[in-house]
């Protein structure tokens, strides 16, 4: 393909797009060839690729996702149909499938086009807990509530009680009406509608488990429990590591996930306390269910209903972008030890969450346990976010 051609494809793919799916107001695409991505022929594309048809084979069989996101456009269900039955089995022909299939586009959400994107990191933890409650187990993960209903994104009015919410309560009387926040539901508002289905050590390290969306739960006998997310109360999410860090509690370069949980247990974790009464501010709350199922080489469960590879899997925009559309990541972040080094790979969008807001704005998956959670804890990093965009020859040209 010519220079000029490989232009007139990307002009193609990204309107075939904004037909699609529209971008916001404000974010642009800016069509990058794969050349100029800086590390992208060395990445290791056969594995990018194993994780990408794990999405292929959901997207193709129109499987539900776990959290409902923009619907697969027809030219991603079409590129992952050819994934399913293309011999890809190195890493070249890996790379010349995404070359062949795709179209790169930086994404921006500023009025000049350049490069803006927000990076973050989350992991799945694993902590103590217990069947049942006792003096070492007091803090309960609750299960999803009978009264819960989920709201379609696009059926959230924009007036009206329940504007801008992800949740509703059903009443008796079958309307619904906002759902209880976080401060409500541990004061006990809905007592009889959700049951606890394990008891971890206490209140933050529940607020860390809903904050990451899923867990490893470890039982005194050694059994390892998962949990999977299994709704929320659609209350708005709110950081409370930047409002230690905006009320200079925290110093911006000191703040880790480790400060945090210390600096909550100090000050106590009552609603009464500054800890408690800080993690009451972010009103929303997450339920879950126990998975026997996914073996323990697995990763946790992500918004697209799919396992999740460390490195490789990031959460979008479910309003934005669909499940299983690649992304290049480029940014100087410290992913492999505490000092920043260059990160540069291919990921695939297989997970979602309420603080994931925005076209340049990825989370990135770095594996269960203590040691994903600091590398995790540690990213609060601008980048370069390029979204690989499904591509069709004949297609506006």
């Amino acid at each position: 393909m010519t220079l000029a051609s490989a232009s007139q494809a990307g002009d193609g793919a990204a309107a075939q797009w904004r037909r699609d799916i529209p971008l916001p107001p404000g974010a642009s695409l800016q069509g990058v060839p794969f050349r100029d991505l800086a590390g992208f022929a060395q990445d290791d594309h056969l594995e990018a690729f194993a994780v990408f048809l794990r999405s292929c084979v959901s997207i193709a069989s129109g499987a539900r996702a776990l959290r409902d996101a923009v619907p697969a456009p027809a030219s991603l269900v079409s590129v992952c149909r050819r994934a399913l039955s293309a011999e890809v089995r190195d890493k070249a022909s890996a790379q010349r499938f995404f070359e062949t299939n795709f179209r790169a586009f930086r994404v921006s959400a500023k009025p000049d086009g350049s490069s803006d994107a927000f990076l973050t990191g989350y992991f799945e933890p694993v902590v103590d807990g217990s069947l049942a409650e006792g003096p070492d187990f007091s803090a309960p993960i609750l299960s999803r509530p009978d009264d819960l209903v989920t709201l379609p994104s696009a059926a959230s009015p924009g007036s009206g009680p329940l504007a801008g919410l992800a949740a509703a309560r059903r009443l008796p009387d079958q309307s619904l009406w906002p759902y209880p926040d976080r401060a409500a539901i541990e004061a006990g508002d809905i007592f009889g509608h959700a049951v606890p289905i394990v008891w971890l050590r206490d209140a933050v390290e529940v607020f860390i488990v809903q904050v990451q969306g899923s867990a490893r739960v470890r039982l005194a006998d050694g059994t390892l429990l998962r949990l999977v997310y299994a709704g929320r109360n659609g209350q708005p999410y709110t950081s409370i590591g930047k409002i230690l860090v905006d009320t200079g509690e925290i110093a911006a370069q000191d703040m880790s996930l480790a400060r945090l949980k210390q600096w909550i247990r100090d000050h106590g974790q009552s609603p009464s306390e500054p800890g408690g009464a800080l993690m009451q501010r972010n009103r929303s709350y997450i339920f879950f269910d126990l998975e026997t199922s996914l073996g323990l080489d697995e990763g946790p469960v992500g918004g697209a209903g799919l396992s999740l590879s460390r490195l490789r899997s990031i959460a979008i925009d479910r309003s934005i972008w669909p499940y299983g559309l690649p992304a290049w990541i480029e940014a100087e972040i410290p992913w492999r030890d505490a000092s920043p080094s260059p990160f540069r790979r291919l990921m695939i969008a297989q997970d979602t969450g309420s603080a994931i807001i925005g076209p340049a704005r990825a989370d990135i998956f770095f594996g269960s346990g203590d040691d994903a959670g600091a590398r995790a804890g540690d990213i609060r990093s601008s980048g370069d976010f390029v979204i690989f965009l499904p591509f069709e020859e004949g297609s506006d040209r």
